[in-house]
C-alpha cells in the first residue's frame, strides 16, 4: 500500500485533476479530498486541536479500504491560507510519498526547491513533479511525472513505503482498538480534578468504561467546578462500601506473608490497593494510577497481590514517543534504577513485543556512549552482553548495539559508525542502559521538541496497571487509560 500527497506549489495547481488523474493510473487506487474538511481543520486548528483533525482524517481514509492512495492537499487561498500551512504534517500523518503539482506557467525551479525546502528535518520521500516542464523536475532533483492532464512514469509511486507509523496513526489506531476493548477500567484516584475529566472524554469517545474510586459527592463537586457533566455510564463507587468484600480475599492472597483481617482493612483504605484488589478478582480489567500517587505506590501492590506475567522476572516500562512523523519506543524510562545484563535483555525483549502489539515493527537499539566497539568500561560491557542474552532468547527479533543515538536514528551516521547494521538508522525501539539515562532523554525529548509522550506503560505484570506521571495533562491520562484497555486484551490471551 501507497499514500501519495498532491502537495500545490502554488494557487494555480490543479491539484481536484492532477489527483483524479494520477489515482486512475495505479491499481486499486482512490483520491482522498482533505479539502472537503478543510471547515472541520479550520475549526480545530483555531482551538489547538489540529491533531484530532489529522486523527479523524487518518480514520477516514483507512475506510476507504485502498491499496493505493492519492491524498489531495490543501491548496493555499485566502479562505484557507493557514491551513495549507498543514500539508507538511499531512505528509508525516499518512507517511505518504510528495507529488509536487504545479499549475502553467508558475512551475519555476526556485518555488519547486523551496517547496522540497519546507520538508527539511521530515523522514518525507519525494515522489515528483506534475504539471511542469521536464527541465523544472530535474533542476529540483524530482522524478518527471508529465502533466496533469496525462500523468506518466507514475509505476514508482505504488511501490511499497518503508514502513513508519506516524503519530496520527498510532492515536487513531489506538482509539478504535480501545473502543473495540470494551474495557472496564479502575481509577483509583477517583476525586482528581484531571482524572474526572479523563473519565469523561473516555466515555464521550467510548474508550473505556471508567470507574471512580470515591465518594459520589466528591466526584460531582469536582465535576461541576471544571464545568462538565459527567455521562451516566461513569461508574462512581465508594472506597468504604467496598473495603469488606476484599478483605478475606486479600488475606488469602498474602496467606504467606500472615496478613491479618484487621491489617487487610487497614491497607484497603488505600484506593490503589483496593482497585489492585479489584482487579485481582477480575472485577477490573485495569488499573491507571499515579496523578497523585507515587510511581513505587501504584506498582507496590500490583506486584504483591497481581504479581509478574508467566515468564517474566522484572516489571519494566515504556513510553510511545510521537516523534515528527514517527512513533518509536523508549523503555525503561520508570522503574529499574540499574539493570544488570539479564534484565536489560528482558527490558529490551518486553519493549520489542510492546511496540509489536500496537503496530509498531520493533527494531532494536541498545542504546549507549559507545557505537559497536568504539569505546570500552563497564557499563558498555552491560549493554555488549544484554545484545548478546536478547539474540540468544529472540533470534526472530532485529536488534543491535551498543549504539549511540545518533547511530541509531541517523542514517548517515550509521553507515560511518555501524555498517551494514539492521537496526543502525532506522531503530524503533530504543533501550537505554539505566533509569537515569531513559528517564532524562524521554524528558528532554517531550518538552524541548514538543513531542507527546505516551505512557509509561508497565510491561511483565501478569494484569495491567499503568502509572501516570504526576504532571500528566488530561490528554495524557486519556491516553493511557486506553493504552491499559489494550492491554487488557492482550494479557488476557
Amino acid at each position: 500500500m501507497a499514500n501519495i500527497l498532491i502537495f500545490p506549489v502554488c494557487a494555480h495547481a490543479d491539484t481536484a485533476q492532477a489527483a483524479a488523474n494520477l489515482a486512475a493510473q495505479l491499481p486499486d487506487a482512490a483520491v482522498f479530498d482533505v479539502g472537503g474538511y478543510a471547515d472541520e481543520g479550520v475549526r480545530l486548528a483555531a482551538a489547538g486541536k489540529a491533531d484530532d483533525w489529522f486523527d479523524l482524517l487518518v480514520g477516514r481514509a483507512a475506510a476507504l479500504g485502498k491499496q493505493n492512495l492519492v491524498i489531495r492537499g490543501i491548496t493555499p487561498n485566502d479562505e484557507y491560507l493557514f491551513l495549507s500551512r498543514l500539508n507538511n504534517e499531512l505528509a508525516d500523518a499518512f507517511n505518504a510519498r510528495v507529488v509536487f503539482a504545479a499549475g502553467s506557467g508558475h512551475a519555476s525551479a526556485e518555488r519547486v526547491l523551496t517547496a522540497k525546502a519546507s520538508f527539511a528535518g521530515r523522514a518525507v520521500e519525494f515522489g515528483g513533479l506534475v504539471g511542469a516542464p521536464a527541465a523544472v523536475a530535474e533542476a529540483a532533483a524530482l522524478p518527471f511525472l508529465g502533466s496533469i492532464e496525462k500523468p506518466e512514469n507514475t509505476a514508482a509511486l505504488a511501490a511499497p513505503q518503508p514502513v513508519r507509523l506516524s503519530p496520527a496513526q498510532f492515536r487513531f489506531n489506538m482509539m478504535e482498538a480501545a473502543r473495540k476493548a470494551g474495557k472496564r477500567i479502575v481509577l483509583p484516584e477517583g476525586a482528581e480534578p484531571r482524572t474526572v475529566q479523563a473519565a469523561a472524554i473516555c466515555h464521550e469517545k467510548g474508550l473505556a468504561r471508567c470507574v471512580l474510586l470515591a465518594p459520589r459527592e466528591e466526584v460531582e463537586a469536582v465535576a461541576a467546578g471544571l464545568g462538565i457533566t459527567l455521562p451516566e455510564s461513569v461508574e462512581i463507587l465508594n472506597p468504604a462500601d467496598l473495603v469488606e468484600q476484599y478483605v478475606a480475599p486479600m488475606c488469602e492472597l498474602r496467606k504467606s506473608k500472615g496478613l491479618t483481617p484487621e491489617d487487610a482493612r487497614k491497607q484497603l483504605q488505600d484506593t490503589v490497593v483496593l482497585g489492585t484488589m479489584m482487579m485481582a478478582q477480575n472485577d477490573v480489567d485495569g488499573l491507571v494510577s499515579g496523578a497523585v500517587h507515587t510511581t513505587a505506590n501504584t506498582i507496590r501492590p500490583a506486584l504483591q497481590l497481581i504479581k509478574t506475567a508467566p515468564g517474566a522476572s522484572i516489571v519494566s516500562s515504556v513510553f510511545f514517543m510521537l516523534l515528527p512523523g514517527q512513533t518509536v519506543v523508549y523503555g525503561d524510562c520508570a522503574v529499574n534504577p540499574n539493570p544488570n545484563a539479564e534484565q536489560l535483555a528482558e527490558i529490551a525483549i518486553q519493549s520489542a513485543d510492546s511496540a509489536q502489539a500496537f503496530g509498531i515493527e520493533p527494531r532494536v537499539a541498545m542504546i549507549s556512549y559507545s557505537t559497536i566497539n568504539s569505546g570500552s568500561g563497564p557499563d558498555v560491557d552491560t549493554v555488549v552482553e544484554a545484545t548478546k542474552l536478547v539474540r540468544e532468547k529472540r533470534p526472530d527479533l532485529a536488534v543491535d548495539g551498543p549504539l549511540q543515538y545518533d547511530a541509531a536514528v541517523v542514517e548517515s551516521v550509521a553507515k560511518s559508525k555501524a555498517p551494514g547494521s539492521p537496526v543502525a538508522g532506522k531503530a524503533t525501539v530504543f533501550v537505554f542502559p539505566d533509569l537515569n539515562t531513559g528517564n532524562c532523554t524521554y524528558k528532554a525529548v517531550q518538552r524541548n521538541a514538543n513531542v507527546l509522550s505516551v505512557g509509561p506503560m508497565l510491561q511483565g505484570l501478569r494484569k495491567p496497571v499503568n502509572d501516570l506521571s504526576r504532571g500528566a495533562l488530561v490528554e495524557d491520562i486519556v491516553y493511557t487509560i486506553a493504552l491499559t484497555a489494550i492491554q487488557a486484551v492482550q494479557t488476557a490471551k
